[in-house]
C-alpha cells in the first residue's frame, strides 16, 4: 500500500487566490484551482466542499493574515496611546502591488454579494473601530484618521485612483495629523448653501 499524498492546504489557497486575481471570484471553479495547484479536483474538494467554501476559506485566511500583520506592526510601536490607528497608518505606508489589487478587487465583489461574508467584514471593522477608539485620547480624531485611511485604501485597492508617491506620502502624514485632532461638530442644518 502506497503512502497517502499530503495536500498542502495553504498551497491550494494560494492557487485559489491566483485564480481569483486572474479570473475573478465569480469565475472561480474547483477545476481551475486544482489545475493551478497541480492537484486533482478531489483533493480540493476534500477540504473545501464547494466553491463557496473555498471563497470563504480564502477570505478567512485574508482576515487572519491582515490581523497578524497589523498586530506585528502594533507591537513595534512603543507608545500604547494611538497604537492601533498608528499601526494602521504605518501598514499603509507602501501602496498595494498589482497582484494584491487584483485579488482585493475580486474578493470585494464576493464580499458585497454574500451576506455571510459581508458579516465577517462588518465584524472585523467593528472590532478595529472599537480598538482605535479605546486606545486613543482623541477618539474622534483617530476615527476620522481611520476613515480617511480606509478611503485612500479603497481608492487604491479597487484600482480607482493612485496618487504619485510624493502626494501619497503627504496624505499619509496628514492622516497621521488627524489622529490627535479634536474635531468639532457643526450641525449640517446650519450649513450655508449658495
Amino acid at each position: 500500500m502506497g503512502r497517502k499524498r499530503v495536500i498542502d492546504q495553504q498551497a491550494v489557497l494560494n492557487a485559489a487566490e491566483r485564480v481569483v486575481g486572474r479570473d475573478g471570484a465569480a469565475n472561480l471553479t474547483i477545476d481551475a484551482v486544482a489545475k493551478e495547484a497541480g492537484v486533482n479536483k478531489a483533493s480540493v474538494l476534500y477540504d473545501h466542499k464547494s466553491k463557496q467554501a473555498l471563497v470563504e476559506a480564502i477570505i478567512d485566511r485574508a482576515f487572519q493574515r491582515d490581523n497578524a500583520y497589523h498586530a506585528g506592526i502594533e507591537e513595534q510601536i512603543s507608545e500604547p496611546q494611538d497604537r492601533v490607528i498608528k499601526g494602521r497608518i504605518l501598514a499603509a505606508s507602501d501602496p498595494p502591488n498589482d497582484e494584491f489589487k487584483a485579488v482585493a478587487l475580486n474578493l470585494s465583489a464576493a464580499l458585497a454579494l454574500d451576506v455571510g461574508l459581508r458579516g465577517k467584514m462588518q465584524e472585523s471593522q467593528a472590532r478595529t473601530i472599537a480598538r482605535i477608539k479605546e486606545t486613543s485620547p482623541s477618539p474622534g480624531g483617530a476615527l476620522l484618521a481611520y476613515l480617511a485611511l480606509e478611503g485612500l485604501k479603497f481608492l487604491e485597492h479597487l484600482d480607482f485612483h493612485h496618487f504619485v508617491r510624493e502626494d501619497r506620502d503627504r496624505i499619509l502624514r496628514e492622516i497621521n495629523w488627524l489622529v490627535t485632532a479634536h474635531p468639532e461638530e457643526i450641525d449640517l442644518s446650519h450649513s450655508e448653501t449658495n
